[in-house]
């Protein structure tokens, strides 16, 4: 019997690697819920859970409602918009107000890295998921980005991932980075080297290219990154025309990775930046499957903070 004995999910650096298989494994479970003609199960029922966005969200947000809405959790959403932040309240008395209305999840995505290990000791009794924090992590884009690699080729050891864009400023990289390093896959990074952070090669068995073409070579999946203009502060490339030109991908270059790979990116997508439109929604493209594994992937994080095990 497996067990997972974390009480908050905050970085895959903080797992092994059998935690992660842990939570893959309950992942792909839980997908047969979701093709379900009702998608429902009483697993979580009478635990409640926040789902606590500091910065704007589609993709993750939802599909944490929705992922706990099919472990009849009740959930709970706030927006700073819609809450006491806006009148200059802190995150630690909005954390000790939600504390004194008896929570048991709190997903919470923030600007400011390490926010949640902040988090966490403030809430010794409440489980605290990481939706996102800064250029930090985003364990659960990470965990459902393994599960859709795992889905095409069986396996993570010894594929060839190639992560391509804005990598000093992107959490999903980070994440991708801690968690299939552990998994045994190669990471081979590329980009303008104004978005490339010193010392990244440290994280793990991680190669910086000097060129795009470098870095998808004979490349298994080749995942591409959104610059993030919003966290850069200042203007770190020329324009987006010449970004696109070394480091956007099309139909040409990608014909550089292996007859087999697949094309991701953790959304939103800017069409005929990063990606063509032609890659986009080409055959080799598991964009839309990366959404989709999403709501299996976060069932099974909720599902294993409450407490739950897998035999």
């Amino acid at each position: 019997m497996k067990s997972f004995k974390h009480k908050d999910i905050i970085a895959l650096r903080d797992l092994t690697k059998e935690e992660i298989e842990l939570l893959i494994e309950t992942a792909e479970g839980m997908r047969e819920i979701n093709s379900r003609d009702i998608k429902k199960v009483p697993t979580l029922r009478g635990k409640t859970i926040i789902n606590l966005f500091y910065e704007s969200s589609t993709r993750t947000r939802t599909s944490f409602e929705i992922a706990g809405k099919r472990l009849s959790a009740d959930t709970v959403n706030i927006t700073p918009s819609s809450s006491s932040a806006t009148k200059g309240e802190t995150l630690s008395d909005t954390a000790l107000n939600l504390l004194a209305m008896k929570p048991d999840i709190i997903v919470m995505r923030h600007a400011v890295s390490g926010s949640h290990y902040y988090l966490a000791g403030k809430l010794p009794n409440c489980s605290i998921i990481n939706a996102g924090d800064g250029a930090h992590e985003h364990p659960s884009q990470g965990l459902l980005d393994m599960l859709t690699m795992k889905d095409r080729f069986g396996r993570l050891d010894g594929l060839k991932v190639a992560i391509v864009g804005d990598i000093t400023h992107s959490r999903v990289a980070r994440s991708n980075i801690q968690g299939l390093t552990k998994m045994g896959s190669s990471i081979y990074l590329a980009g303008p080297p104004t978005m490339m952070p010193p010392g990244v090669e440290r994280l793990g068995n991680v190669t910086v290219c000097g060129t795009m073409k470098e870095a998808i070579q004979d490349a298994d999946v080749v995942m591409m990154l959104r610059i993030q203009q919003e966290r850069q502060g200042k203007t770190l490339m020329p324009n987006t025309r010449e970004y696109s030109r070394y480091f956007g991908l099309n139909p040409d270059n990608l014909k550089l990775a292996k007859p087999d790979a697949i094309v991701m990116h953790p959304g939103p997508i800017n069409r005929g930046v990063e990606m063509s439109s032609y890659v986009v929604d080409g055959d080799q493209s598991r964009v839309l499957k990366q959404v989709e594994n999403g709501v299996a992937v976060r069932m099974a994080m909720l599902y294993h903070v409450a407490g739950g095990e897998l035999e």
